[in-house]
């Protein structure tokens, strides 16, 4: 295995505090788009409420093809610290709402880089950049998110992925799902995410060495998120969180889970694959 590259955390953390802004009309067809790769029976439109976590949709990076890298990310840099670790892997969110976003309103998306923190774990160093996401429309807030970036060597060969941790809860709401190619191509497009893991096979089984496809940390919060709205659609989301633990492929058989609290004002929500071990873990509550 190669030397792993010196990190200068001290000049990594001078991005602390680097701030950009942008604004842009929440367009109906990213969601309408997103709606019929969920199979939605009805698609949101001008004036209707975003659903949650569909902002991911907007606000997206258009890096040109000179500046993203080998593995189709933007060239490390420019808002984000230049972490010099090539896996990049976005671990887990948390999301407060004070009001739905409303399709066909301008809105504007303030960013902030909240923290960056040298680690070391059993592959290795690791770094850990904490991204601040303001979305308002018409002067009001509308969500805050906090975006948590882990930043890791890559792999020489293939490993064994890590044993699985069983889920502890029993699952109230179930639906199955299964991964394939065109899903995750087509969520790549909607997200303009360039990261070659999750559509181009060779490049993730011979050059990242996983087993397959990787279904992308906010699809399957996406998949979570809607399970949940699909159970209790009248419901008003206050906050979701979510972590991933384990990565999904392609070639899983997925199922999605849920289990409301007693007083109905909050629920778990997690993943398992078919040996029943968990992949991403997740909560939402409710006004």
């Amino acid at each position: 295995m190669s030397a792993a590259p010196a990190i200068d955390i001290d000049h990594l953390r001078e991005w602390v505090g680097r701030r950009q802004e942008a604004e842009q009309c929440i367009n109906p067809f990213p969601a309408q788009a997103l709606a019929s790769l969920l199979d939605r029976a009805q698609a949101p439109s001008i004036g209707d409420a975003l659903p949650l976590p569909w902002h991911w949709l907007y606000f997206l990076e258009t890096p040109t093809r000179a500046a993203i890298g080998i593995d189709g990310h933007p060239g490390r840099g420019g808002f984000l610290p230049p972490v010099p670790l090539p896996r990049r892997m976005w671990a887990s969110g948390e999301i407060e709402v004070e009001q739905q976003l409303r399709i066909g309103d301008a809105a504007r998306k303030v960013s902030t880089v909240r923290s960056v923190e040298l680690k070391h774990g059993q592959s290795g160093p690791l770094v850990f950049v904490t991204v601040e996401h303001v979305l308002s429309q018409q002067g009001r807030t509308c969500l805050k998110e906090l975006q948590h970036i882990v930043y890791r060597e890559g792999p020489t060969s293939s490993t064994p992925l890590p044993s699985g941790l069983p889920a502890k809860d029993a699952a109230i709401w179930q639906s199955d799902w299964q991964a394939d190619a065109a899903t995750l191509f087509r969520y790549s497009a909607l997200t303009y995410n360039g990261h070659r893991i999750h559509y181009d096979r060779d490049y993730a089984t011979r050059q990242e060495h996983y087993p397959a496809l990787v279904v992308h940390g906010p699809l399957l919060a996406t998949l979570l998120l809607d399970l949940a709205q699909r159970a209790a659609p009248a419901s008003r989301i206050a906050r979701f969180d979510f972590r991933a633990q384990r990565p999904a492929f392609d070639t899983d058989a997925l199922t999605l889970n849920g289990a409301p609290a007693d007083d109905g004002r909050s629920a778990r929500l997690w993943t398992t694959d078919s040996l029943g071990a968990l992949g991403m873990s997740a909560h939402v509550g409710w006004h």
